[in-house]
């Protein structure tokens, strides 16, 4: 049996930005894979700001997670939509675009979709 593991998402691994600095991707690395801390700031469409980094027509992340703050909408390609705020676990299967609703700051923790989530792809 292993033993404890201690990480801290307020000392990340790895910070990925997002384009025009519309927030970050806080990420934590496991045998098991990434857990991650995305901060989407008011304005944040994942069209625009991740799609340039990643260059795939919507996101192919799936996403396990929990809205600590703000609100997200996501849509996905064959139109279902839904829209997640504070307090709500979200499953989110690959192929959706997503952007931020209102002006507040959008915190999301994941546990399943962010390991490859926001990764420069050049």
């Amino acid at each position: 049996m292993a033993g404890m593991i201690r990480k801290s998402l307020n000392e990340p691994e790895e910070t990925r930005p997002f384009e025009e600095g519309k927030g970050r991707l806080d990420l934590v690395h496991l045998e098991a894979g990434g857990v991650g801390r995305a901060v989407f700031e008011p304005g944040w469409q994942w069209s625009k700001h991740v799609k340039p980094i990643v260059h795939t027509d919507s996101c192919e992340a799936a996403h396990a997670g929990y809205v600590l703050s703000g609100r997200i909408k996501v849509v996905m390609n064959d139109g279902q939509e839904e829209e997640f705020g504070a307090g709500d676990y979200m499953q989110v299967p690959p192929g959706h675009d997503a952007w931020i609703v209102g002006d507040e700051q959008c915190v999301v923790l994941d546990w399943q979709g962010y390991a490859d989530y926001a990764k420069r792809q050049d």
